[in-house]
């Protein structure tokens, strides 16, 4: 089993003035700082193929987020605000978006004891035609509530977030969303709807540089992980080992796990943020489950002490894992890899898939933090201490990293 670790252990002075509250004017006019070979350099993000070895294949996350902020107000002006976390009647979030006049899902509540009962309305022009969306809290769970929505108009529950949500910036960012926003805290590879926060690390790329990189052979490949709310859980255990890791959902296509299996051992596997980083360890131990277990069916879960057991297997390498997906897909007739995946990556951890991966800069005391230190080991906090002193922005609409693994 994992080794007791103490989250103060990854504390760091994070003085506000350091978070960004905007992102840079130009997304890959962010700076990079880029950590290789125990050295430390300096750089901006539009440079980063200067870093990268020339047979990189670099993986990212087309996750989409979706407008999961809704602000109503009752009769008494009270102002209530909704945070659509997921469904509550199906996993399949992109069936549930997709859904007309009527959802429920799990929601988190502003000033909740404002609403005690009775129902919020709210109405808006969508299409030239006016909506009515009615909100109902129909239970309460340990941590959120169910929320019925319901709407007067064949439109999809994605389009009545589009036009009457808000943009679900992080807790740290202290402002109100604005139209800018709706661009800049999405990735320019976003398609699949679902997260309720941007990989990060993707709001750095630009079509330009996209294509400048594939020019040089550096190849870009999707997969889908859907960010949860849960990413900005702060660890309040003392041990890591007490901390309850949440699940985000994955989908990984038949042709990228092709892709993937062609390139372990002969390109240098690179993730786009820790989120993808999540998505490729996480396939590797859902290969390793089904070759223990191949009548095993639907989508799957994986645990976030799944990789620490002693009854797990330790010796699969990588491209025999990824390969057992692709059977177990092909004798399923299935076309792509779902799953749940509450992998927890922490210091001890090997990494199985990833040589290096492009990041963000993450918040003191989190899980994002542990992985990072999968890579550097103790060597983050010599890394944050420049980045601190010498101007760099932290967190999501922060400046980036390229770290090599020790």
């Amino acid at each position: 089993m994992i080794k007791k670790v103490k989250i103060e252990d990854f504390n760091y002075p994070l003085p506000d003035g350091k978070i960004a509250l905007y992102p840079a004017n130009q997304r890959d006019a962010s700076k990079l700082l880029v950590y290789k070979n125990n050295c430390i350099s300096d750089s901006y993000f539009n440079k980063i193929s200067d870093f990268l070895p020339d047979n990189t294949a670099l993986f990212y996350n087309d996750t989409k987020v979706v407008h999961a902020r809704l602000i109503f107000y009752k009769e008494t002006s009270a102002r209530i605000e909704l945070f659509c976390l997921e469904p509550a009647e199906s996993d399949n979030i992109a069936i549930e978006l997709a859904k007309t006049r009527h959802v429920k899902w799990k929601c988190l509540i502003g000033n909740s004891r404002r609403w005690t009962s009775g129902q919020l309305t709210k109405t808006t022009n969508i299409n030239g035609e006016d909506v009515t969306v009615t909100a109902e809290r129909i239970s309460i769970l340990s941590d959120c509530s169910i929320i019925s929505f319901s709407w007067n108009a064949d439109i999809s529950f994605a389009e009545v977030l589009e036009h009457l949500g808000k943009v679900p910036l992080p807790p740290y960012i202290h402002r109100e969303s604005d139209n800018n926003d709706s661009t800049r805290y999405q990735t320019v590879f976003a398609e699949a709807e679902g997260s309720v926060a941007a990989p990060t690390a993707g709001l750095h790329f630009t079509p330009k540089l996209i294509s400048e990189l594939n020019a040089k052979g550096i190849e870009t490949t999707p997969l889908t992980l859907h960010v949860g709310a849960g990413t900005f859980k702060p660890v309040s255990s003392v041990f890591i080992n007490d901390h309850n890791m949440h699940a985000e959902r994955i989908s990984v296509t038949v042709d990228t796990l092709e892709k993937l299996h062609d390139d372990i051992g002969n390109k240098f596997i690179i993730p786009v943020g820790t989120t993808t980083c999540r998505t490729l360890e996480s396939l590797y131990w859902f290969g390793i489950m089904l070759s223990k277990n191949p009548n095993l069916n639907g989508v799957l879960s994986l645990d976030q002490w799944y990789p620490y057991q002693e009854t797990t297997p330790q010796n699969i390498n990588a491209k025999e894992s990824i390969n057992t997906i692709l059977k177990w897909l092909s004798d399923n007739n299935l076309t792509s890899f779902e799953g749940f995946t509450s992998l927890m990556i922490t210091p001890f951890y090997k990494l199985r898939i990833p040589d290096a991966i492009i990041t963000n800069f993450h918040q003191p005391k989190s899980t994002l933090l542990l992985l990072i230190s999968a890579f550097v080991g103790e060597n983050w906090h010599k890394i944050y201490e420049h980045a601190l002193n010498n101007d760099y922005r932290f967190l999501s609409y922060g400046d980036s990293c390229l770290f090599f693994k020790i």
